[in-house]
């Protein structure tokens, strides 16, 4: 046996890995990431894109809190776009196509030349747990790593298993070995794992599509980037993408062919549910039938390479099947496949044994984040793997764990949906699912986090300085449009009419009027003496005025659930013992263990009876 030292483990090298192990690496702490392909580093094993609703916003939170994959995208990107534009702000977000080899080949890079940070080729096999904490890990090379903290980012890789129609093979991605063992040691130290599936569409050679009958996406004419520490670009338009549709010959041909997949044969070889909200072709053709057709989206994977991948074309069906429906799509008539579309299961575990800091209730010491968690998306990988990362550091420097609010970030709204409702389907982030995305904009990430960063010690003094500066130059400027009188002169009638909007009829606040929907800033500057010149601070003058009624109101119900947050439970609480308690609730708190009032009315099953009759045991209990 071969022995090392490290203060942090980090195992598995996906999104979640890279920023765990760049985190704890940075604020001093010496870091192996341990990973089977040093050659897929932040791999994009499905759609080679950053960004999207909701996960846009989280890549530039990660930015904010200095995590790295939004700089990385910048370099990487082929092909931008800002969504929703015609939306609310609180919808909109960036996406990007990117070239996947040069973005992974960029971000291991940027690991090999990170102080206190070691990559290893190695494949974790087995942990070491003496009285419920984490001391070691030992890979399948007879190496042992003693630790003092420990990061499991093992993506789909636990136990995986590839379908593609009824051929079946052990892999963690396609060419790429599973993760053997590893689950088998969680377990027995009382993790308790299911499974889930997942899949990607075929790729196919860029010279046997006609792009003629596609209709062509190019990047965006507006400069864009994701981090707040480059400057937006335009990119050249030599990487679109294209749109295309299945059709009436597509459906049947899938219809027809059902019974040799995994998932809908005679002889269901997939066990684990698939994600609901990125669902397989097969899926749409049942679940959807009276559909005529389905947007397929043709995408480039890089500069260097001929492959496109088909979104929206994820399929288990026969590879024969396969060249069958893909070649019934228009453009798609001659496609040459490089690689098949499959599904793939794997291990994930319950995040309801997870601390809202990502360590395990069961094991101190030890963290999990990404994929293992039960959640889908490279975007809600990182950002888990950052907080993973963050909250080990913290641990190691014997500091208060960091942990976001709901009302902080989209992270905060995952990681609290996680483990207190934990996850009976692969996780995705959708706007939906925060309740308060007026305040969790694209736009003011950097304004929400970059403090906190700061703090942490992962943002740099001059960008935090920079933040603050520009918190001041939008309160000054709110302050003085607030205070600034519009009279109703026919001249600005004229103008008021001119966009739409009605006329004054007394003195108005200059910030009453931007509350108008009708109105920007820039439509009724020339009504201000001093105009404002700063875009940024332009955007969210604007943006507080329109919404600051609503945001306050949120705010307000923010203040009340922290009420409910300063509600401690103690961890050894009898729940049966508890009068008027249900026993549903009375069997789910009892595992979950929640720390507080708030957690316990998040978890699924407990009503407000049940709250009122745990907060009168709590206040009798300490009365007494």
């Amino acid at each position: 046996m071969v022995y090392e030292n490290f203060d942090v483990a980090v195992i598995g090298g996906g999104h979640a890995g890279v920023e765990a192990a760049l985190a704890t690496a940075r604020l001093g702490f010496k870091t192996i990431l341990l990973t089977s392909n040093l050659d897929r580093i932040a791999w994009t094993p499905c759609n080679p894109a950053m960004g999207g609703p909701a996960k846009g916003i989280v890549v530039r939170e990660v930015d904010a809190l200095g995590g790295e994959i939004a700089k990385v995208t910048d370099l990487a990107m082929i092909n931008v776009r800002m969504l929703n534009t015609s939306k609310g702000a609180s919808v909109r977000a960036l996406r990007a196509q990117i070239d996947k080899p040069a973005y992974s080949q960029i971000m291991k890079k940027r690991l090999e030349n990170t102080e206190n940070l070691y990559l290893r080729h190695s494949q974790v096999c087995e942990l070491v747990v003496e009285e419920g904490k984490i001391k070691a890990v030992i890979d399948t090379l007879g190496v042992q790593y003693d630790v003092k903290t420990a990061i499991i980012t093992t993506g789909t890789f636990l136990n995986g298993k590839i379908f593609i129609g009824r051929n079946v093979f052990e892999a963690g991605r396609l060419g790429d070995f599973p993760s053997k063992g590893l689950s088998e040691s969680l377990a027995r130290y009382g993790i308790k794992l299911s499974r889930f599936k997942t899949g990607t569409p075929a790729r196919i050679l860029g010279r046997s599509i006609d792009f003629s009958k596609m209709k062509r996406q190019d990047t965006s004419d507006e400069p864009l980037c994701f981090s707040y520490f480059d400057e937006p670009i335009v990119l050249p338009k030599d990487y679109p993408c294209w749109l295309t549709y299945t059709n009436d010959e597509t459906h049947k041909i899938i219809r027809e062919n059902l019974s040799f997949s995994p998932l809908y044969g005679d002889v269901k070889l997939i066990v684990g549910r698939g994600p609901r909200y990125c669902p397989s072709i097969e899926d749409k053709v049942v679940k959807f039938p009276d559909r005529e057709s389905h947007q397929i989206f043709v995408e480039p994977e890089g500069k260097m390479t001929e492959e496109y991948y088909l979104n929206g074309l994820s399929t288990s069906l026969p590879y024969d099947v396969q060249i069958k429906l893909i070649r019934s799509i228009a453009g798609l008539e001659n496609a040459q496949i490089t690689r098949p579309a499959y599904a793939i299961e794997y291990d994930y575990i319950d995040p309801t044994q997870l601390l809202h800091t990502l360590e395990s209730k069961n094991i101190e010491g030890l963290f999990f984040a990404g994929q293992i968690n039960g959640t889908s998306g490279y975007e809600e990988a990182a950002g888990q793997g950052l907080l993973a990362g963050i909250n080990a550091a913290q641990k190691l420097r014997g500091e208060n764990p960091i942990v976001l609010d709901r009302s902080e970030a989209y992270i905060g709204v995952m990681i609290d949906d996680l483990v207190t409702k934990g996850v009976d389907e692969p996780y995705r982030l959708l706007t939906s699912r925060a309740e308060y995305r007026l305040i969790l904009r694209h736009d003011n990430a950097h304004l929400r986090l970059s403090k906190k960063g700061y703090q942490i010690g992962l943002i740099p003094k001059w960008f935090y300085e920079k933040v603050l500066a520009l918190e001041t130059r939008i309160q000054v400027e709110t302050d003085r449009l607030r205070s600034m009188t519009i009279k109703p002169t026919g001249q600005v009638n004229e103008l008021l009419v001119s966009l739409g909007t009605q006329p004054l009829h007394q003195p108005t606040k200059f910030i009453q009027l931007l509350k108008r929907p009708q109105i920007g800033y820039k439509e009724i500057k020339t009504l201000d003496p001093h105009p404002i010149d700063d875009p940024e601070v332009i955007e969210q003058v604007e943006l507080n005025a329109k919404y600051e009624d609503y945001v306050e109101r949120m705010l307000d119900e923010v203040r009340t659930l922290h009420s409910l947050e300063a509600i401690t439970i103690p961890q050894n609480i009898d729940y049966k013992k508890i009068i008027n308690l249900s026993t549903e609730a009375a069997e789910k708190l009892s595992r979950l263990k929640p720390s507080n009032i708030l957690e316990a009315s998040r978890t699924p099953g407990v009503t407000p009876s049940d709250i009122s009759a745990l907060v009168s045991y709590l206040k009798s209990s300490r009365v007494e």
